[in-house]
Parts: structure tokens; C-alpha cells; sequence
């Protein structure tokens, strides 16, 4: 089956130029929301994603209707690949896994954003390092010890739930407990 996916990002905008496309393409079937590209909750395209069976095929008029960033690009396509589905896209040509050549274009393009972020990560572990090298240490400051013992002694106490121990000491529930369990 051939599913349309067709996105606006608020509520003054419209379908009309993303569902002529679609129709156009040969869409049996196109789901369509307005939501902004930021939210990771997009319940319709969370829909045809689960009802997607293998040889399907999903197109967008453009990455852009599909997703805000590369990595989140990246995630739903992995999950279309794994139902042995396909993705096109109307406005980058290159993105049409239905083609030998769209699959490669697609994981040379994924290769491209995986050695990226091994280099960002790299990066991060030398940079800790040479700051390690000069006596810096990284993380959070520790809490002071008296926050500390007022949320021990408000626990032991048994009168102030967890939540309004971390409210009024701003000790974390996980520190409150790590101090509790030494």
C-alpha cells in the first residue's frame, strides 16, 4: 500500500499543496496532523507507522513534513526499514529507498551522521581528559552537607514524603537515597 504523510506545523496553515502532491504520487491512504516538527509525539505518524506492513511504502512531500533533525530523520526511517517498508520523499530525489540507488544515497548519508556524532563523542572524552590533565574535574558541585542532613532528618523523621523533602532541601530523591543506603 502506499501511505501519504502530510504535516503543518500550526493551526493557520493548511494541507491543501502537501495532499495534492500526495494524491498526485498515488497515496491510497494519507495521514495528516498539525503539530510542530520539534514534538517527538506525532500521534498520526505514530499510527502509520504500526500499521505498516513489508513492501509499503510511505511518501512525503518533503523531509521537512517528516522530521526536524537528521537524527530524528534517521529513527524513523530505521523503524520503516525494519517493517521492510520504504520511504520517499517528492522534494530530495535521493531519498527513495524503493531504488537501489536511494538505499545507498540513504546509508551513505546515515554513515556520514553516525561518523559525526563518533566525532563529537571523541571529542567530549579528550576534551574531559585534558581538563583532568590540568586538575579540573567535571559534574555537578556537590550539596552542601547541611541540605544533606536536613533531608536525612526530615526522612528518618517519617512525617515528610519525598517529594516535599527534595522541595524543601533541593536534594535530589536519588542523592536523598544514595546518602540513606551509605
Amino acid at each position: 500500500m502506499i501511505f501519504g504523510y502530510a504535516r503543518v506545523s500550526s493551526k493557520m496553515q493548511n494541507f491543501e499543496s502537501q495532499l495534492e502532491q500526495l494524491k498526485k504520487a498515488g497515496c491510497e491512504k494519507v495521514y495528516k496532523e498539525k503539530v510542530t516538527g520539534t514534538k517527538l509525539e506525532r500521534i498520526e505518524l505514530e499510527k502509520l507507522l504500526e500499521q505498516l506492513r513489508p513492501n509499503d511504502v510511505i511518501i512525503v512531500t518533503e523531509l521537512t513534513r517528516l522530521s526536524r533533525s537528521t537524527k530524528d530523520l534517521f529513527k524513523v526511517v530505521e523503524v520503516i526499514e525494519q517493517k521492510g517498508a520504504h520511504i520517499k520523499s517528492l522534494k530530495e530525489s535521493w531519498l527513495d529507498t524503493t531504488t537501489p540507488q536511494g538505499k545507498l544515497m540513504f546509508t551513505i548519508f546515515a554513515g556520514i551522521s553516525q561518523f559525526e556524532r563518533d566525532l563529537i563523542s571523541q571529542r567530549t572524552r579528550e576534551g574531559l581528559e585534558n581538563s583532568r590533565m590540568r586538575g579540573r574535574k567535571g559534574g555537578r558541585p556537590p550539596k552542601s552537607n547541611n541540605n544533606i542532613e536536613l533531608a536525612i532528618k526530615m526522612y528518618n523523621s517519617k512525617d515528610y514524603s519525598i517529594k516535599e523533602i527534595t522541595n524543601a532541601t533541593s536534594v535530589s530523591k536519588t542523592t536523598l537515597y544514595r546518602y540513606i543506603n551509605k
